[in-house]
């Protein structure tokens, strides 16, 4: 990864504000869009192979299974499981064994098949943590148990391909950072955390997180990193990495996508070996292809101001209705609002009982 400059101010000002009174414009201009194009729910078909584009309530593996034979090899390679009211340890053994079958094993990325901004993602390392993510873990729902990937740096690249073009084009990237604090050898983790100028902002998630280590007191110079898992809302840090956009990229994102019907609009969170092969399209892997609610991530970099951050958001849903009106043209048929607000309940039932995110 380029090199995380934490000089400066640590946050925007806007970089926290609930996301209600954030997407408070792209509300009004989806209003004003619907009427334009004669469809409120437009964005809805924008990914015709992702259940309501990928709007709320999609599957990963539903997503990820639109990959073809070209597609398939740069998708990090994972199994499903179905949590079942067997005992933990009993579906944890199970659970090792299908990982084994399709060559698998510790440690491995657990997550929901559904829900987002990294809710319930963990980092799983042996059979003791798998079954206690299982005990946690919502009786019939889906996870995920992904590969964990062989390269740690992670971007997240929006990609855009309207249906009647043959080339797509990377609308944005973001660089995310895990973040860190380092050990003076006398303070608490707790402290480390409250006088960091950017994790003080977000004490809340931090000491949640890490409730049973806050009275550790790391020896000076050594780390601790304080998220795992590459979501802003969950405590990672991101940078604009628009400066890093390649046509080498965007070629080879043509290339994977030409073999996964269905999808034209999201943001697709890969790890990376460095940045410079990620520039001439090689040495990544993909780890979630996101659809229609995706977010062109670089606006929450400090950096940014909000005129940008808002003209983003408003590009995006334009294209969206945009993609959408042509693939209704195509012949493909607009849920209602309503498909889209039981989604949004089933989704939020589900999160609001998934495992803590790591």
């Amino acid at each position: 990864m380029p090199p995380l400059d934490m000089s400066g101010k640590p946050v925007s000002f806007f970089e926290f504000w609930p996301g209600w009174v954030f997407y408070a414009p792209v509300a009004l201009q989806w209003i004003w869009n619907g009427l334009k194009f004669r469809s409120f729910g437009l964005p809805l078909i924008a990914n015709p192979g992702i259940e309501l584009s990928g709007m709320v309530g999609e599957s990963k593996d539903a997503i990820l299974s639109l990959a073809g034979d070209t597609a398939k090899p740069w998708v990090l390679p994972y199994i499903m499981w179905e949590k079942s009211s067997m005992p933990p340890e009993t579906q944890a053994h199970q659970a090792l064994t299908a990982l084994h079958q399709v060559g698998l094993g510790f440690p491995v990325v657990a997550k929901p098949d559904l829900g987002c901004r990294g809710a319930g993602v963990r980092l799983v390392e042996n059979k003791g943590e798998l079954e206690e993510y299982l005990r946690l873990f919502p009786d019939g729902a889906r996870l995920m148990l992904q590969e964990k990937a062989p390269y740690n740096a992670e971007a997240g690249v929006f990609y855009v391909r309207y249906p009647d073009q043959k080339k797509g084009q990377i609308f944005s990237m973001t660089l995310k950072y895990n973040p860190f604090v380092v050990g003076d050898g006398e303070s608490n983790l707790a402290q480390l955390i409250d006088e960091d100028s950017r994790a003080g902002k977000l004490a809340h998630l931090y000491r949640t997180r890490h409730e049973d280590k806050l009275d550790l007191v790391l020896a000076k110079g050594e780390t601790f990193r304080l998220a795992f898992a590459g979501s802003h809302s969950r405590g990672a840090i991101f940078r604009d990495g628009r400066d890093y956009i390649s046509d080498s990229l965007a070629e080879r994102l043509d290339e994977i996508f030409d073999d996964f019907p269905g999808f034209h609009y999201g943001r697709i969170d890969l790890k990376f070996r460095d940045i410079n092969s990620l520039t001439r399209g090689e040495d990544f892997v993909l780890l979630e292809v996101n659809g229609a609610s995706s977010e062109a991530a670089h606006i929450w970099d400090r950096g940014a101001t909000l005129k940008s951050a808002f003209g983003t958001l408003l590009d995006q849903y334009r294209m969206l209705f945009e993609i959408g009106s042509l693939q209704r043209k195509a012949g493909h048929k607009v849920p209602s609002l309503l498909e889209l607000y039981r989604a949004w309940r089933r989704e939020k039932a589900l999160v609001r009982d998934y495992p803590s995110t790591d």
